[in-house]
């Protein structure tokens, strides 16, 4: 078998076992070498499309880009650990399958037709693994290649969007009659932006409507672009660059993805490829490759992934914490991180009504905002995704877990003034925000179990009767239930500090009483 034969092969043996699948033992060599001695067998045909999606991954991983870094970590029986150096530097030895990041969240962004952030210094392979995820959706090479925008402060709308076709442009009596020569790259399903904090501020303006609504506009003229996956590239993730980058493009981006380092134990792999003259892209196994059809299947069944009710409510509770911010008004409803910020004033200028709270319970003082509405639907989107990628049909609490810190990256900004952050070996956390993000789940879950919210959480059961409709109801049941609401008011207000996880069981409730109000008022007219 040649060299490139061997780079082509795709083994049998990586996919995960499932419940319902046929279990067989193999070594885990296998992961490496593979079983099949033909590299033109097609072992994955017929098979379901998250395996696809897993082959896809571990022929990257393994031969393409060489990322030996299991930061996703799953665990079923708990983990062996190790310390090293004097501050006990804890390496874990996952007992389940466990994943890199930096490959599978441009594979579940491919997946799941969402918009992926690669970060990290120059070379380190954040263009190459955005080409090889357009190589899997079915493009030809030297076509991606064309279609890649390259951020450069001269950067025009045309240059990113086409030009009219001056014909038109000089014999048009109206908009309508003027043609746009559309650049070719609007129209794919794997968008390339690399480097995007090069791009002048008004070409970022065009560059997020497309992002954000799928269709460009010259001239009053419109092009509807397809559904499809974007890859952008940057050398940091601050933001800057030749141009700061504008706050909504920001927004748009659905994940991030730091670039890890090059592990020079591998450097006989870069040797093989130097030697022999090819570029992982270029040998990417025709069995990995997606068809249009398949994406389409693919992002259609990853929406179908349940997301059980208890890990829906630890979910809610987590994203309570953060909005928050008392001093910021006189008003319940207004008391919030995005009042303050609209009025131009910084959340410092009233730290004293947060004062006397516990540093390690006031998970909402880390931040400077809360969770937003596109942040929430994109993390419920790639929880699923990851379950998906793992062959199961719910989510579980690890899926959670693993995919918050990348989804949130860059919409819960941080607050490194936070007194949380002085606390042992924190300061870390203000650099390592994937870890923050991880332990801020992990703090909040521990709150839930410690309010024992699985099994009390009166504000979930008088939400739970609400729902069921008033069609029906009684005079006499509104007033008990009214009465309900108001007695869990009152509960409430026996604490002593309003947390962020309150103030949302607040605004909850208040709604629950107009709702019976406005039904009682209704009954005895």
């Amino acid at each position: 078998m040649s060299i490139r034969s061997k780079v082509q092969h795709v083994s049998e043996s990586p996919t995960r076992p499932t419940p319902g699948q046929a279990s067989r033992r193999f070594d885990v060599a296998e992961l490496y070498q593979g079983l099949i001695a033909d590299p033109e067998a097609r072992p994955n045909e017929g098979a379901p499309l998250h395996e696809k999606l897993q082959r896809a991954y571990w022929w990257i991983v393994n031969k393409g880009i060489i990322s030996p870094f299991y930061d996703i970590e799953y665990n079923d029986t708990p983990p062996q650990r190790f310390s090293f150096g004097d501050a006990k530097v804890q390496l874990t030895l996952p007992t389940e399958q466990s994943y890199s990041s930096y490959v599978l969240l441009p594979l579940l962004s491919l997946a799941t037709r969402r918009r992926c952030l690669l970060v990290g210094g120059p070379g380190r392979g954040k263009t190459a693994i955005a080409v090889l995820m357009g190589v899997l959706a079915g493009y030809n090479l030297n076509e991606l290649k064309r279609a890649i925008q390259h951020g450069q402060p001269q950067m025009t709308i045309a240059d990113l969007l086409g030009n009219p076709l001056p014909s038109t442009l000089v014999n048009a009596k109206s908009m309508d009659e003027v043609q746009i020569a559309w650049r070719r790259w609007l129209g794919m399903r794997v968008k390339i932006i690399d480097e995007y904090n090069r791009i002048p501020t008004r070409t970022q303006s065009a560059l997020l409507t497309v992002m954000a609504d799928n269709y460009a506009e010259l001239y009053d003229q419109i092009y509807e672009c397809p559904p499809g996956a974007w890859y952008l590239t940057a050398n940091d993730d601050a933001g800057g660059g030749t141009y700061q980058v504008i706050e909504a493009l920001r927004d748009r981006i659905d994940v991030v993805v730091k670039a890890l380092h090059f592990n020079s134990r591998y450097l006989d792999e870069l040797l093989l490829r130097v030697e022999e003259g090819f570029k992982p892209e270029e040998v990417v196994p025709s069995q990995l490759i997606f068809t249009p059809q398949e994406l389409d299947r693919m992002e259609r069944e990853i929406r179908q992934v349940k997301l059980p009710d208890p890990l829906r409510r630890r979910l809610e509770f987590f994203t309570s914490h953060f909005e928050l911010w008392e001093g910021g008004a006189r008003q319940l409803e207004y008391m919030t991180k995005d009042t303050v910020k609209l009025s131009g004033l910084e959340l410092r200028a009233f730290a004293s009504a947060s004062a006397g709270k516990d540093a390690a319970v006031d998970l909402g003082a880390q931040t400077r905002n809360g969770v937003s509405v596109r942040a929430l639907m994109t993390t419920l989107v790639f929880v699923k995704g990851m379950a998906y990628f793992r062959g199961e049909q719910e989510v579980s609490f690890e899926d959670i877990r693993q995919m918050l810190p990348f989804v949130l990256h860059d919409k819960l900004v941080q607050e490194p003034d936070a007194p949380y952050f002085e606390l042992g070996d924190n300061p870390a956390l203000r650099a390592d925000r994937v870890s923050w993000l991880r332990e801020l789940w992990d703090l909040s879950c521990k709150q839930f179990e410690s309010f024992n919210l699985d099994q009390h959480d009166p504000v979930r059961d008088l939400g739970d009767e609400l729902e069921r409709g008033l069609e029906g109801v009684t005079e006499a049941e509104v007033r008990r239930r009214l009465a309900s609401v108001e007695s869990t008011l009152r509960e409430l207000a026996k604490g002593r500090k309003l947390y962020g996880h309150l103030y949302d069981d607040l605004l909850r409730l208040k709604a629950m009483h107009q709702h019976y109000t406005n039904y009682l008022r209704w009954l005895l007219q």
